[in-house]
């Protein structure tokens, strides 16, 4: 799974919350409770059962190797598993010293004050080489709960023989999005004339999915909300335009088809009856094993050049205590260090998480140098955000798709949902 997020284990996550409400809040363990004779064990969770598992065991085997002070003893299930065992398991006093989480989960959780504080971490010198929107995407209330454990930007995948059969540049990705409506246009084909393309030019999902749409709406100086995560921004004029520039392709043109999830666009670029799709590193294995001459690309820029950033942060329960918090501590420098993010980047198809490890010490994986090129000019969604479910699944998606369905005008659809968000913002002050 990696990061991609999937609607089942938001839900499970949301409904374990309202559950236990505060549970936990202010507890402490003792702090001799696993560090016996010493010797500090972690309990580590995570979800990291996918392709990307043997490079995290790999890891934790390296580092319980190099010195023996300290034993991560790891726990990998299916993230829905995760969390649904998360909150009580964090409250309790046999649960995890240490988990890996979604950073879009993870204001959740700081909340509800189960989390451990982490700010002392960044105050080593070597921190200031993880990758900024990464780090700041662990913030809450303006304290940093999280520590980069992975990282991504999502990019623009091409399909070079469908460009080249459109008559466009194969070697030569859109740019601008005058660039990218002429490209999605001109390899959107329905050659019997049934207004049903038999290829589409684009693959676009909204729902359960990575979120992709608000990459075009940030592009355009609008978004769904602000970046302090304080202000709905649906109905902002730049929302609004930008929404109705693609709105105009995907239904007037009908460069994409309407009412994809994740799994659907992926499958309609990898069937090849879609020349273009914008989506993160977990795809290239299998895009490549379908035959596909591709290339990678920073998404087309409007007014602003940004994609999307997406990270699995490391959190600390606040019942572990001061040994096992600066246990976990060293675990993280060890992860985050050079040799471990290079190992970790060329075995996982994750760029790394630091911004000074050159491209050719990546060059065993050629696509992970693409997608760290661009670490800097990503944005995280709803970041710091703490009912990310809510704003994104119940209000933004739902009027996303009333817009791209016809159901009324942007500005009234779009204006009547950032009410909505602005109400659910205003609730978690």
């Amino acid at each position: 799974m990696g990061t991609r997020r999937r609607t089942v284990v938001a839900a499970a996550a949301a409904a374990i919350l309202a559950l236990t409400g505060c549970a936990g809040r202010g507890s402490s363990s003792d702090d001799d409770k696993g560090t016996a004779g010493g010797k500090v064990t972690l309990k580590f969770w995570n979800g990291f059962t996918g392709p990307d598992r043997p490079a995290v065991e790999e890891l934790v085997k390296r580092y319980n190797g190099s010195q023996d002070k300290v034993t991560v003893q790891m726990e990998i299930m299916p993230w829905d598993v995760f969390y649904k065992k998360l909150l009580p398991s964090l409250s309790s006093a046999d649960g995890p010293d240490m988990v890996a989480m979604d950073t879009a989960q993870m204001a959740q959780y700081a909340d509800r004050g189960v989390l451990a504080p982490l700010d002392s971490y960044y105050d080593d010198a070597d921190a200031k080489n993880l990758v900024t929107p990464a780090v700041d995407a662990t913030a809450y209330k303006g304290v940093k709960y999280g520590v980069p454990m992975n990282f991504t930007t999502v990019l623009l995948y091409w399909n070079k023989e469908m460009f080249k059969a459109a008559g466009l540049d194969p070697e030569k990705p859109p740019a601008t999005w005058a660039e990218f409506a002429d490209a999605a246009r001109k390899t959107t084909k329905d050659t019997n004339g049934d207004g049903k393309p038999e290829q589409y030019g684009l693959a676009i999902a909204d729902h359960e999915t990575v979120p992709m749409w608000p990459i075009l709406l940030w592009q355009n100086g609008g978004g769904v909300v602000s970046p302090d995560g304080t202000k709905a921004m649906l109905n902002d004029p730049a929302t609004v335009e930008a929404m109705e520039f693609w709105r105009g392709l995907v239904v007037t043109d009908k460069v994409a088809p309407i009412g994809l999830g994740g799994a659907d666009a992926d499958k309609l670029f990898q069937s090849k009856k879609a020349a273009m799709e914008i989506v993160g590193p977990w795809m290239t294995t299998g895009f490549k094993e379908a035959g596909i001459d591709f290339g990678l690309a920073m998404p087309p820029a409007g007014k602003e050049k940004v994609t999307l950033g997406t990270s699995v942060a490391f959190n600390v329960n606040k019942r572990a205590g001061e040994a096992k918090t600066n246990a976990a501590k060293e675990f993280m420098k060890f992860w985050n260090s050079k040799d471990s993010q290079v190992y970790w980047s060329v075995n996982s198809g994750f760029p790394p998480s630091r911004t000074d490890i050159p491209a050719d010490a990546l060059a065993a994986n050629p696509y992970v140098a693409e997608f760290a090129k661009y670490a800097q000019d990503s944005r995280f969604f709803l970041a710091n955000v703490r009912d990310f479910q809510k704003v994104n699944e119940d209000i933004f998606e739902p009027a996303l798709q009333q817009v791209l369905n016809g159901k009324g005008s942007t500005q009234d659809l779009f204006g009547k949902a950032s009410t909505e968000i602005q109400t659910v913002l205003d609730g978690a002050r």
